[in-house]
């Protein structure tokens, strides 16, 4: 009995009704990068767990020890800096996926009817994202993440009624504490990184549901046409996945991970920084005070949630693509703010 045959015995799977339940159409506009960046945060995703493990074997979540494993981890541990790098630049890069992702859905109109709940579940996502990456930032305990974390927690608390209770659930108790680390690397760790991976396999049933939208360009043909996902858009996602690796491999080089000064509670920095993802934020609330800013930002982010209802009673009324315009304005003020806020020296 040949080894197939004794697989297909034990595992009575039928290979064609397989293929056929997994090879849909993809329509053509795929074949352009950018529209197949769902992708890239998966791939980045998978790159952030295993380097991840890799990094918990020496990462000690405590403040006695937190610095000194990362500091081991960078200089003494075997391809350590390589690692912590490629992690490091996976979630920016991973990050910055997500956020382009979620623009590239918003400016081709992709969240409409009948796709409203998987733009809700990106949306999930991308804040899940975002929250990973700063509980991320804050693990390594050098100074300015230290100070990074404290701000984040005095802005959580600044959230109407439920703001210290956040504060408290965040720190382990009123302030940075012998509780803080292990529950930021908990979360880190195991709680984000299954919401996310939820989150993924709920919008990839959704996508398989509805199919890919659908999207018609001048030059096109009056009936676009379509190719196999298998192998055709398989190539594609493999020829994007092996030149991120190059990208990542690089930047890990040329770029790597650094570790500035220890946290000293003692020592509030003249400046505190965020991640770059946060600048917006941060500048955000320079700009107004801390209760405005928070319910401002908090309002913003809820009419992202729900903007596909929103979206479908403008549409309804004036017939004029307005999204449009409203995200132009929207993503030059990102723009600005961000590069605000960069140009302020550490």
């Amino acid at each position: 009995m040949s080894v197939r045959a004794w697989f297909r015995e034990r595992l009575p799977v039928d290979g064609d009704k397989l293929a056929e339940m997994t090879n849909e159409p993809v329509p053509n506009h795929m074949k352009k990068w950018w529209f197949a960046l769902g992708g890239t945060p998966a791939y980045l995703f998978v790159v952030q767990i295993i380097t991840g493990i890799l990094l918990a074997f020496y990462y000690e979540p405590s403040p006695r020890t937190a610095y000194q494993s990362v500091h081991y981890i960078t200089h003494d541990a075997t391809y350590g800096w390589f690692l912590r790098s490629m992690h490091k630049w996976a979630a920016t890069l991973m990050i910055a996926a997500v956020i382009l992702h979620q623009m590239r859905v918003y400016f081709t109109a992709a969240y409409r009817r009948p796709r409203e709940l998987n733009w809700i579940v990106g949306m999930g996502l991308l804040v899940t994202v975002l929250i990973t990456g700063f509980t991320g930032y804050s693990l390594v305990y050098e100074q300015l993440s230290y100070w990074g974390a404290t701000v984040g927690a005095n802005i959580a608390e600044g959230v109407p009624l439920i703001g210290g209770a956040i504060k408290r659930m965040m720190l382990g108790g009123e302030v940075y504490g012998e509780r803080t680390l292990s529950r930021f690397f908990v979360l880190h760790a195991a709680v984000l990184p299954a919401v996310i991976g939820l989150l993924v396999v709920v919008h990839i049933i959704i996508i398989r549901m509805h199919g890919v939208t659908e999207l018609r360009f001048k030059d096109d043909p009056v009936k676009p046409g379509h190719f196999s996902f298998f192998p055709d858009h398989m190539y594609t996602e493999l020829i994007l996945g092996l030149s991120l690796m190059i990208l990542l491999c690089v930047l890990a080089t040329v770029l790597p991970a650094e570790l500035g000064p220890h946290a000293d509670p003692h020592s509030t920095p003249e400046v505190i920084k965020p991640e770059w993802f946060f600048y917006v934020a941060f500048r955000w609330l320079k700009l107004f005070s801390r209760t405005t800013a928070i319910l401002s930002m908090g309002a913003i982010v809820l009419l992202m949630f729900l903007w596909p209802f929103i979206d479908s009673m403008i549409h309804r009324k004036t017939k004029v693509e307005v999204h449009v315009y409203i995200g132009i304005a929207a993503v030059a003020c990102l723009l600005g703010l961000t590069v605000w806020e960069a140009a302020v020296a550490h």
